[in-house]
């Protein structure tokens, strides 16, 4: 399958594997109108998987929505046209690549809130070593960029996903996760980067992230897209996830049924 040419190195897919996280450049520097397009589309018409991410009185929006692909045309092209599925089978050591989701995050200015510590992988009723997202900033961001903390996705223990809003214990009791931790307090190794519209930070699933608030004058617009590989099968969740995909059918220990979650090459 096609790499776009330079865009993944030897040394990349090293960081990639050690750190849980890397920086791609120019990913979908082609793709930026297009995905802003989609994005407009998207708010102005959001699905019923919109995400409440602010209370009463905080400033700012949030704007939060996820798997849409097939119903905006523009996300359905960046993903399948952009070059994304080689650069995702580099970095995970994968000779296929399928389509999870796609979501979009947007954080309009003087929205102060951060989004909080978290990994994606306890959330999602697909688990496996060969994972990836992909978060691509459509406008140039500096303060509000993705924050990740280097070599998190080979802990022993999934950190404790939560409810944001109602900051309550996502599943029935704590299952043997470990608890939020708070990197900078902590000292942990935070990557970040200024990155122009197009560049793609990579994370695993299992990669403690976070952002800033955005408290500049610019908006904040954010495309990101879950893809998986290999060895990536269903797993059951002791509540239901999120994404929920109802009547999916699915049994654990299956690949995800390539109907709902195409591959990409």
């Amino acid at each position: 399958m096609a790499v776009i040419e330079g865009m993944v190195t030897g040394a990349m897919v090293q960081d990639y594997q050690r750190d849980g996280v890397v920086l791609v450049k120019g990913l979908f520097r082609d793709w930026v109108d297009v995905l802003r397009a989609g994005v407009e589309k998207n708010m102005a018409d959001p699905s019923p998987q919109l995400m409440a991410t602010l209370k009463p009185g905080e400033t700012g929006r949030f704007f939060d929505d996820y798997c849409n692909w097939t119903r905006i045309p523009e996300f359905e092209q960046a993903i399948r046209q952009s070059g994304v599925a080689g650069v995702a089978a580099a970095l995970m050591g994968s000779d296929r690549v399928q389509l999870f989701h796609d979501h979009v995050l947007v954080k309009e200015p003087g929205t102060n809130k951060p989004t909080p510590w978290h990994t994606d992988g306890p959330y999602y009723f697909v688990e496996g070593r060969q994972t990836v997202s992909f978060w691509v900033p459509l406008d140039p961001v500096k303060e509000a960029s993705l924050r990740c903390v280097a070599g998190s996705h080979l802990w022993p223990k999934d950190v404790l996903p939560t409810r944001w809003m109602a900051e309550t214990n996502f599943y029935p009791g704590d299952h043997d996760y470990m608890a939020v931790p708070d990197p900078e307090a902590e000292g942990m190794r935070i990557m970040e980067w200024e990155m122009e519209p197009g560049d793609a930070v990579a994370f695993h699933y299992r990669t403690v992230h976070g952002t800033r608030g955005n408290t500049t004058t610019a908006r904040r617009r954010a495309f990101s897209l879950r893809l998986v590989g290999d060895d990536a099968r269903y797993v059951e969740r002791p509540g239901p996830t999120s994404p929920p995909f109802p009547g999916h059918e699915m049994v654990a220990g299956e690949r995800l049924r390539e109907d709902w979650f195409p591959y990409l090459a």
